[in-house]
């Protein structure tokens, strides 16, 4: 086929227009990354699933459209695989909020190797290319908790109740002790397990228990097992160090709280995925990492109170002070 000379020009300025009209055109917007999370307690646990809540709720206010947010909360640690299972299938990245969570996700995400798959206080274990773990080095803080708790304390006593006495929880407890003799050789720690972090009656329970041989000062790793120890607190007009989340202000039940940025790892996972620099492998965040990540604060604390806290935490991370992993 020919074409004259004026049906070339035609041609090439109906090309040309073409193209104009395509580089004109608004460019379509890029899909939002898909993200599933599991949150297997209650989002309003006062703790560590709150945390990881408000971490998700401040990356969307960051990200907007740019993500798209299933969530699943309240799950049985028998339904935790298919609930996994079912993220996985309809998202880009799936998030574990909790160290409960990761024998499940290291399961199902050999069977999505194309889903990305964080473990918000992840600990060393089997690497998969497609897990990231995130330690929350819930021992270093709790190190310093203790610290604080001994400056509180009236009686010379201070508790913790954990939740499963798994190693990432018995490690932070061991070391909440510790750190109150740090401040005080001469006192009493009492260290208790219920075997459930949403157990309120236990949790209650023990709390008592240790308060009935003199501690005044809590520390914890529960979920809505926290429940009970504020009963129990309030009951006996004791104190709680919370974790997890500054909340100073809000509750005179609590003169101090322990950061230990669970929701800062749910944002850093989220931001690292829109970015497209996720990475697998575990990372350990804590002191380390500033303030967002893990700190201790007394609530209305004395300059020299401040100070010492300051001090210890600076001993950890140059290794003058050593803790436990977890």
């Amino acid at each position: 086929m020919k074409f004259s000379l004026s049906s070339r020009r035609v041609f090439a300025l109906a090309a040309a227009a073409s193209a104009m009209l395509a580089l004109a055109a608004p460019a379509r917007a890029a899909d939002p990354l898909s993200v599933g999370i599991l949150i297997p307690g209650s989002k309003s646990d006062k703790g560590w699933m709150e945390s990881g809540y408000d971490g998700l709720t401040a990356a969307q206010k960051t990200f907007g459209p740019k993500v798209k947010v299933q969530m699943i909360e309240n799950i049985n640690y028998a339904d935790m695989e298919q609930a996994l299972t079912n993220l996985a299938s309809k998202n880009a990245l799936v998030i574990g909020v909790g160290g409960q969570t990761q024998a499940a996700v290291l399961k199902v995400a050999k069977r999505f190797p194309k889903t990305k798959f964080s473990i918000v206080g992840g600990n060393k274990g089997e690497e998969l290319p497609n897990v990231a773990g995130y330690d929350v080095k819930q021992a270093e803080i709790a190190f310093v908790a203790g610290a604080a708790a001994a400056m509180l304390s009236k009686n010379g006593a201070v508790s913790y109740v954990g939740g499963m006495e798994i190693p990432s929880i018995v490690n932070a407890g061991k070391e909440f002790g510790n750190g109150a003799k740090y401040i005080n050789p001469k006192i009493k720690y009492f260290e208790n397990y219920t075997g459930d972090f949403d157990n309120v009656a236990k949790s209650k329970e023990a709390t008592l228990a240790a308060i009935a041989q003199g501690a005044d000062v809590h520390y914890h790793i529960l979920n809505l097992g926290l429940r009970g120890m504020e009963q129990a607190a309030k009951e006996k007009g004791t104190k709680i160090i919370g974790s997890y989340t500054d909340r100073c202000g809000s509750d005179p039940l609590y003169p101090a709280y322990s950061i230990t940025g669970v929701g800062y790892q749910v944002q850093y996972a989220i931001k690292e995925a829109v970015a497209g620099t996720w990475k697998a492998g575990y990372k350990p965040f804590g002191l380390a990492m500033g303030p967002q990540a893990s700190d201790m604060v007394i609530c209305g604390g004395t300059a020299e109170q401040k100070s010492r806290l300051d001090q210890i935490k600076k001993d950890i991370q140059s290794g003058k002070i050593k803790v436990l992993e977890g």
